[in-house]
């Protein structure tokens, strides 16, 4: 988990603010190497990433997704382009808050992390995989913590994923091929994302 933050919260008790970008990302390559061996993970990408709002990135392995992801999380620095981030009961784990991270489960921990990343009210909270190698009741309870976040804190997310299910939860899902934003579509089910998965990899 990867979070950005502010000095001070733009939400208070779920209500909504004004519809502003947290993320912004203009024109932003990513290239690796030099000369004939230089590879662009990242081809140009410009994106508006809207604060209180899930944002899903899916593609297929080698499409630039999780660069995209360092990217706009400030992990890492685009070769050209320019970003700008603007400005545990909950949790259901309270019975296990004494415990040691070895004593709690895959699904425990992840909770765990997620709260961890929530707690300073960050401007964005970037997840990657949030939900991956855990079973289907354990995801279904991230997701849910991740939806509550953004519908009840307002909080804003960008989470990369391989799962239709997980994607089907955002507010948004971009679809990336080539280091570059191909496909888009709103919230929608698991087999609409599936359908444009599919597309997508048979570019």
């Amino acid at each position: 988990m990867t979070t950005t933050t502010h000095d001070e919260p733009r939400f208070e008790h779920g209500e909504p603010g004004p519809a502003v970008s947290a993320v912004s990302a203009v024109d932003i390559t990513r290239r690796y190497g030099r000369d004939d061996s230089a590879v662009d993970a990242l081809r140009g990408v410009s994106l508006e990433i809207e604060e209180a709002r899930m944002t899903a990135v899916m593609g297929p392995s080698g499409s630039g997704k999780s660069t995209l992801m360092h990217v706009l999380a400030g992990l890492d620095q685009p070769t050209e382009g320019t970003v700008a981030i603007a400005g545990l009961e909950t949790v259901g784990i309270a019975d296990r808050r004494s415990h040691r991270p070895a004593e709690l489960s895959g699904g425990q921990q992840q909770r765990v992390s997620i709260a961890r990343a929530l707690l300073p009210r960050p401007t964005v909270l970037f997840a990657d995989e949030p939900t991956g190698n855990l079973d289907s009741n354990t995801s279904r309870d991230v997701l849910g913590l991740l939806r509550n976040s953004v519908d009840e804190l307002g909080q804003t997310i960008v989470m990369v994923t391989h799962d239709p299910q997980a994607a089907a939860q955002a507010d948004r899902i971009l679809f990336l091929a080539d280091g570059r934003i191909v496909k888009e579509i709103p919230g929608s089910t698991a087999a609409v994302v599936l359908e444009a998965m599919q597309e997508v990899s048979g570019r």
